[in-house]
């Protein structure tokens, strides 16, 4: 009496139930992965490229005694604030003071 590889039962067929959550879950996954790749594409899209860098000037001359606590740019300008409560507007290009704002407590 040797067994026949033939002999072997029958899958069961999966009952409706099963079989449309496993196209849910089927369906589920691809979705997510779509949607991870949209999202990744849409980060690579929106970032600003690295070439158009704003200037910045070589080196920056605060008043006597200043002391810069921090920094930001636009386009044509840059601006120092200090500890004393200043913000020192600089030009981009020559690095020539343009304005100093006074910050009121």
């Amino acid at each position: 009496m040797g067994v026949d590889m033939d002999d072997s039962p029958e899958p069961e067929a999966l009952p409706p139930n099963l079989k449309l959550l496993r196209v849910l879950v089927t369906v589920l996954m691809v979705t997510m992965i779509a949607g991870f790749l949209v999202i990744v594409a849409l980060f690579v899209i929106r970032m600003p490229g690295g070439g158009d860098a704003l200037p910045l000037p070589e080196a920056l001359v605060l008043p006597e005694g200043a002391q810069a606590t921090a920094f930001t740019r636009g386009r044509d300008w840059v601006a120092v604030v200090t500890e004393d409560d200043r913000i020192l507007i600089y030009d981009a290009g020559t690095g020539a003071l343009r304005q100093t704002v006074r910050i009121e407590r």
